[in-house]
């Protein structure tokens, strides 16, 4: 009996991802001028095939990708990858103007179940991603010395205390790495999503949405649980120099052959 009511509130792993690869990647240089950020190759496999392929191989069913730059690029690319899940567009016209918080906010009508957010420009290993798809998670690392952008503090169970967004974040030694890797429970979507609409709608249209999180956070409108990353099985490739390293951490092409998860 007890067995049988475990398997009835036993959570659902999410199924639906939403990929933020509206932006211009212009510190990559010339390998941006005629392709967007996202097709951006690490070892001569593009970003967006890493990241579907690893998606799949967790179970995720149906990816919204958000495009801006360049877009037919990304949804040419990826009309060659329908056969791994279902695949849809959300246009970001004012790319060129605008920031992360806006193109998560082009979302908030279509998503409206637990789903996971993941940007562009990361490249792991598949099996880190696993433990994401239970809701209501954040991916944080280590820090290392190449790292930077936004910080948490968790507490002995893991739960995020805060999130650190901006400033001087020196003095936050003992936090750790966000990896810009989420996932949102339905009723922690709406609260986000509401928050969005506020920040939108007050012409704060080229911020980021970890601002958004980090307020939630503070005013305990919201609860994230960490999962750690392996500091030295992720990379976020921002620069031409992120690349380099980058290629060096993987040097060989993802194994796409058999999914991680039944």
């Amino acid at each position: 009996m007890v067995g049988s009511i475990m398997s009835h509130t036993r959570i659902k792993p999410v199924t639906i991802a939403v990929l933020l690869a509206a932006g211009m990647g212009s510190r990559l240089g010339s390998l941006t001028c005629d392709a967007p950020k996202c097709l951006t190759e690490i070892n001569g496999q593009p970003f967006i095939e890493r990241l579907v392929h690893a998606l799949r191989r967790n179970g995720i069913k149906r990816l919204i990708v958000v495009v801006g730059y360049l877009d037919e690029c990304v949804r040419d690319y990826l009309d060659g990858m329908r056969d791994e899940m279902q695949i849809e567009f959300v246009a970001n016209p004012k790319f060129r103007t605008t920031n992360n918080i806006y193109s998560l906010w082009l979302v908030r009508e279509i998503v409206q179940e637990p789903f996971m957010l993941v940007e562009c420009d990361l490249v792991f290993e598949p099996e880190l991603l696993g433990a994401m798809t239970r809701p209501d998670r954040i991916a944080v690392s280590e820090r290392l010395p190449w790292m930077n952008g936004s910080l948490v503090t968790i507490d002995s169970l893991h739960q995020v205390t805060a999130l650190h967004v901006g400033g001087d974040l020196s003095a936050w030694r003992t936090a750790f790495k966000t990896v810009n890797i989420y996932s949102f429970s339905l009723s922690t979507w709406g609260r986000v999503s509401e928050r969005l609409e506020r920040h939108v709608e007050a012409g704060r249209k080229g911020g980021y949405y970890e601002t958004v999180i980090a307020e939630l956070i503070a005013e305990g409108g919201i609860s994230l649980e960490a999962v750690f990353f392996d500091e030295q099985r992720w990379y976020e490739v921002d620069t031409l120099e992120d690349l380099r390293e980058a290629e060096l951490l993987f040097p060989v092409a993802q194994d796409n052959s058999l999914p991680v998860f039944a």
